[in-house]
């Protein structure tokens, strides 16, 4: 389940920026340890829309411990010293001798991996190269593993909120922040904040190694098993000179083989404090009440010794072109990167109404590529503003018979018109009015609404969602001009270039058409994980799904429903059906 809601939320965090007037009426609270809360009360509705945000991300990470951050996404669903367990002590004792047990392991894998780097065996995973002690050590370690089996309750985290009338629980990982929620009924608020205090202030890191293979595993499903994920991680890692959004949010395999959980508590100590978090609850609820149960549970947190560091690390200038070409099961297609502008840059509103001429049905990209000189399938665009660093991504794929070179030239071109030529009022306005309805949807769910007041606090923080409008609505005609000729230059860029790999075939799949290649990919990633889903919580999903709809921007919602679509064909075969 939480494998797809890094999913729903990559697609949440593409929506882009809001504009429009509408102000969002947020009351703040800060405890004495530092944690802050946001709460929008909103009466009517039953359920009350409830998260919180880690402001730490994969960017916080080092090498070594890479895909740490989402690691700890997975393990705050472990449970607590009174929930996932049948005996804590016993619980307790064998995670400490697992931990020493594992210590010896690592040893015997870091000289094996010396062997193997010195020539002198061919394979250092083939069990005929362990030593006598190390094939015991990994026996014993087994049988403990299938001890501490017997006493755990599977999933007990889920089951009690869902018992409850609660929905949707998830949580997702990003390069900046890792955020928490779930759907509860109003009345049953004090249980979130127990369970989710509890498990900030009492977590019990349970079946942790275990864990680091169920993350290597979705690894594979999400990167080294799709047609062209090895290429854009390898992408990432070029485009990215001395950054740390160069390394995947998932991490590195070998980091994933070999993070201790002594370096994930560590880890968790510095960036689970209080003074790094932040609460956000939107639906019908007392406002009051909500203050004095987040004193009661939440302010038993002790704030960490020292504040949580920042990365360290900046972006070299770039200063030639990047080129990669590869050969993939994929349609023939051209990704160009500029490097840009990080969240809150005085450039972003400009460069983020720029991305939304050129991208969309009606955006300039489609219009000239698809539509008039009939060179691509699909082609769009757009800023992507992060914590430390930004970018700007455009994309095209090579209608049959015509070639990635052609399509990159083509979207070259219209890159200059927007150097040359003013955009028209009219085009501009009518950007700014769509984003503006955009916005309006997704303000207006309660979940919707949560979720941005989080991702928004992660970053610059949650006051932006009102302040930030007027300066969409500012950008000119030569704003936009300006931009495009300061950061749309060769020196800047990287390119990939996709040409089929003609030894593989592509399926033909009716759920797809219209999609582009990365939307694509990403049905079937989607696809495979739903078939591991239990009935009981696809009708869960759906409901997301659903609701995410009405809330992706415009140039998002072939591929949001199509996810339905997925979704709701998985529930048929399964028996069920709404």
């Amino acid at each position: 389940m939480r494998k797809i809601a890094c999913f729903l939320f990559g697609i949440l965090l593409g929506a882009g920026a809001p504009a429009g007037a509408q102000q969002v009426d947020v009351i703040e609270h800060e405890l004495d340890n530092g944690l802050t809360l946001l709460l929008v009360p909103r009466p009517g509705d039953p359920n009350v829309a409830a998260g919180w945000v880690a402001k730490v991300g994969s960017v916080y990470e080092r090498p070594g411990i890479t895909g740490v951050a989402h690691l700890f996404e997975h393990m705050m669903f472990k449970g607590t010293q009174t929930i996932g367990t049948r005996d804590i002590e016993q619980d307790l004792q064998i995670i400490e001798q697992l931990d020493a047990l594992r210590a010896e392991i690592q040893d015997a894998e870091v000289e094996l991996d010396r062997r193997y780097q010195l020539g002198e065996i061919d394979d250092p995973d083939d069990p005929a190269e362990r030593s006598p002690r190390h094939q015991e050590l990994l026996a014993e370690f087994e049988a403990l593993l299938a001890r501490q089996s017997d006493l755990l309750i599977p999933e007990d985290f889920s089951r009690i909120y869902t018992a409850e009338g609660a929905s949707g629980m998830n949580a997702g990982t990003s390069y900046d922040f890792t955020i928490y929620f779930v759907n509860v009924p109003a009345n049953k608020l004090e249980l979130w904040f127990w369970m989710e205090s509890d498990r900030l202030a009492n977590p019990v890191f349970r079946e942790f190694y275990a864990e680091r293979s169920v993350v290597h595993e979705e690894r594979r499903l999400r990167t080294d098993s799709t047609p062209i994920g090895k290429f854009q991680e390898q992408f990432e890692a070029m485009f990215w000179q001395s950054s740390p959004y160069g390394w995947p949010v998932i991490g590195w395999p070998s980091d994933l083989e070999g993070i201790t959980r002594d370096e994930a508590l560590g880890f968790f100590d510095t960036y689970y404090a209080p003074n790094n978090l932040a609460l956000a609850l939107v639906g019908d609820f007392d406002h009051d009440e909500a203050i004095a149960l987040t004193e009661r549970y939440f302010g038993r947190l002790e704030r960490s010794a020292r504040p949580p560091l920042q990365p360290r690390t900046r972006e070299m200038p770039q200063l030639a072109e990047k080129r990669m070409v590869a050969y993939a099961d994929t349609n023939p297609q051209v990704v160009i990167r500029y490097h840009s502008v990080r969240d809150g840059h005085v450039d972003e509103p400009a460069l983020v109404v720029l991305g939304q001429l050129l991208s969309g049905r009606t955006g300039r990209l489609y219009r000239s590529l698809v539509e008039e000189q009939e060179v691509a399938t699909s082609a769009s665009g757009g800023q992507a503003g992060f914590q430390f660093e930004g970018m700007f991504e455009l994309r095209g794929t090579a209608r049959q018979g015509r070639t990635p070179e052609e399509v990159e030239q083509a979207i070259y071109a219209e890159l200059e018109t927007l150097k040359s030529e003013p955009v028209a009022e009219r085009e501009l306005q009518k950007v700014k009015n769509q984003n503006a309805a955009d916005t309006f949807r997704g303000l207006r769910s309660n979940f919707g609404l949560m979720m941005q007041l989080l991702i928004r606090e992660g970053n610059r923080g949650w006051e932006h969602i009102n302040t930030d409008p007027a300066l969409y609505e500012a950008v000119t005609a030569d704003d936009v001009m300006r931009v495009a000729n300061t950061y749309f230059t060769p020196e800047t860029r990287a390119v990939a270039v996709y040409y089929r790999d003609e030894s593989t075939e592509t399926e033909d799949d009716p759920l797809l058409a219209g999609l582009s290649d990365e939307e694509r990919q990403q049905i079937r990633q989607v696809r495979a994980m739903l078939g591991q889903m239990p009935a009981e919580q696809l009708d869960q999903f759906l409901a997301q799904a659903e609701q995410m709809v009405g809330q992706v921007p415009s140039e998002n919602r072939d591929m949001a429903e199509a996810l339905v679509a997925l979704v709701r064909q998985r529930i048929e075969e399964m028996g069920g059906g709404r």
